[in-house]
């Protein structure tokens, strides 16, 4: 029998080969399931054996649940069980075991919380904030517009290369999770910062415009997500904003807008890369705010 250790790599490597999950994900999988290693290491008895990942019991993997309660979110939890759950479903249909013990274990609903977004003049503010007079605030203001314009994440809105531009048309490729590639609108405003960007700061700031990385971080190679998130927490200071933020506000506020300026939640979907409706319908406080403002103002009995 493979020891745990090949077992969780094993289970990676199909992932990753089968389904194309991103490093973010795995690296996700790995520690949830390194987690679960943990505890079954602690329970067991004095001079016996932790019980191997293949032999644990749907008892055990409740009372790991139920532990986590004081310490854990139970979102955290519902995303570690989640982890469970596909690394036993792999194991059966390898042959590995006879039996899920992830199968009937549950833990209470998880209500999804509403993201924490920008309103619109808060927006403007923070895409004010960079310095125009260096190449650096160039490259900010450009990165904040893409990044809203249209609705990426960070770790896509770094990733971007230049040849993944069609300006005339005022697209961009964008690699997603999974390395699923999706064209995605950027709009007029973001295009006009984009050529500014590629006429007067990205030659200003790299040596060697044979890289591909469209925003350059130091060395002229792709700036970091960690990086990026950290300038916009900057820039968020400089703009007088005091809400707590996210890596993911401004995707936020992109979906949220345009919920508010009249495009539907498949609309939505499509353009924030979700491969599933029931991932945007988070969103669905809004488009029904709206619907009650709309017939509040407009319904004769309203």
């Amino acid at each position: 029998m493979k020891d745990d250790e090949t077992l969780v790599a094993a289970f990676l490597d199909t992932l990753w080969l089968e389904r194309g999950v991103s490093d973010n994900t795995l690296g996700a999988y790995r520690s949830d399931l390194e987690s679960w290693q943990r505890w079954l290491l602690e329970q067991q008895e004095s001079g016996g054996e932790a019980t191997p990942l293949l032999e644990a019991t749907p008892v055990q993997v409740q009372a790991f649940c139920d532990s986590r309660r004081e310490s854990h979110a139970l979102r955290s939890t519902a995303r570690l069980l989640s982890a469970l759950r596909r690394f036993y479903r792999w194991a059966l249909a390898e042959g590995m075991i006879e039996a899920d013990p992830v199968h009937e274990v549950r833990l209470p609903r998880v209500i999804p919380s509403l993201p924490g977004t920008l309103d619109e003049e808060e927006l403007e503010r923070l895409l004010e904030a960079p310095d125009l007079e260096t190449a650096i605030g160039l490259r900010d203001r450009t990165m904040l517009e893409v990044l809203y314009g249209a609705g990426l994440r960070i770790s896509e809105l770094v990733g971007l290369r230049v040849d993944a531009l069609n300006l005339r048309q005022g697209v961009v490729r964008v690699i997603g999770k999974g390395d699923r590639e999706r064209l995605v609108p950027l709009g007029e405003e973001a295009c006009d910062w984009l050529s500014r960007w590629l006429s007067a700061g990205r030659p200003a700031m790299m040596a060697d415009q044979t890289r591909p990385a469209l925003f350059p971080g130091r060395h002229d190679k792709a700036m970091t997500r960690q990086t990026f998130w950290h300038r916009i927490r900057r820039h968020a200071v400089t703009a007088g904003i005091d809400k707590p933020l996210s890596p993911h506000t401004l995707r936020h506020a992109f979906a949220t807008h345009l919920l508010n300026h009249g495009a539907n939640l498949r609309v939505v979907q499509l353009l924030l890369g979700h491969r599933d409706l029931s991932t945007t319908q988070i969103y669905t406080h809004v488009a029904q705010a709206r619907l009650e403002r709309l017939h509040a103002e407009h319904h004769p009995r309203g």
